[in-house]
């Protein structure tokens, strides 16, 4: 073996050395990587959940926000199909808000009653003229020079009061539109229950009163929410660099109408 043979195979030694290193400081660095993911994967698993809810300090305002996302999509696809004016959309919230005072109040009033066996101040005074004894003269004891000018006729019995015409009883402007009405009375349906069950669920005067407060209120702000989103006139935005445009459009389109006869070349053209 000549001295060049050996040369090159001690190279080729060093080659495969230095190969065989390198493929084992890879698979080291490899194995590092993988014990560190492991490790961080391992502190992930150990770290408490957050919480996707964080309650608030009234429990009242807690239930409402429950019952707004229940209730605040179907006032929204209701409302914001009443597009031929705004008097049915103003008609429509005016008829909700009704809807929900008069559906809370005697809600109120079951959970204010007193409870088994605590004396009700009320109903101790009806109790009271109930036992008072009142005479009231009968006609037969008038004497004959009485003449009775009432009216001996029968009135006409009130024709009942339509499921409509009721819902809108509390209304003060008896102008409201009726298309707004009809379709609020349709809506209303659909959130009643709603409503009373998350009312019902209250016991405390002053979740009761938080809960009905920011419910009135929250429906109305919803409401001028919806009609904004309704709004036709808004300013589109612009810029400076636009208008400048624009107006420079303008003005070269008035000066071209000002020395060229357009009605005449156009009378030209179709000779």
């Amino acid at each position: 073996m000549n001295t060049e043979e050996k040369l090159l195979r001690e190279n080729i030694r060093k080659i495969i050395q230095i190969v065989q290193h390198k493929k084992n400081n890879e698979k080291k660095e490899a194995i590092l990587e993988e014990k560190a993911l492991r490790k961080i994967v391992r502190t992930l698993l150990k770290e408490e959940p957050v919480a996707d809810f964080a309650p608030n300090q009234s429990t009242g305002i807690n239930v409402l926000e429950e019952l707004l996302k229940k209730i605040i999509p179907v006032l929204e696809e209701d409302f914001k199909s009443l597009t031929t004016n705004k008097e049915q959309r103003d008609s429509f919230r005016a008829h909700i808000v009704n809807g929900i005072e008069g559906l809370l109040a005697p809600a109120e009033v079951n959970a204010d009653a007193p409870t088994p066996g605590q004396k009700d101040p009320l109903q101790e005074l009806l109790n009271t003229l109930d036992e008072l004894e009142v005479t009231v003269g009968d006609d037969d004891d008038m004497p004959e020079e009485f003449i009775d000018i009432s009216n001996k006729e029968e009135a006409e019995p009130e024709e009942p009061a339509t499921e409509e015409e009721e819902f809108g009883a509390g209304i003060q402007d008896r102008e409201y539109n009726l298309t707004g009405r009809n379709m609020a009375l349709r809506s209303f349906k659909k959130i009643r229950q709603n409503i009373l069950d998350s009312y019902d669920v209250l016991a405390d005067d002053e979740d009761r009163e938080i809960f009905y407060d920011y419910l009135i209120t929250n429906v109305k702000l919803y409401f001028d929410r919806f009609e904004s989103e309704l709004e036709p006139n808004v300013d589109e935005p612009t810029t400076p660099e636009y208008d400048e445009k624009v107006s420079g459009a303008e003005e070269e389109e008035f000066a071209l109408e000002e020395y060229i006869d357009l009605d005449g070349l156009l009378e030209g053209i179709h000779r």
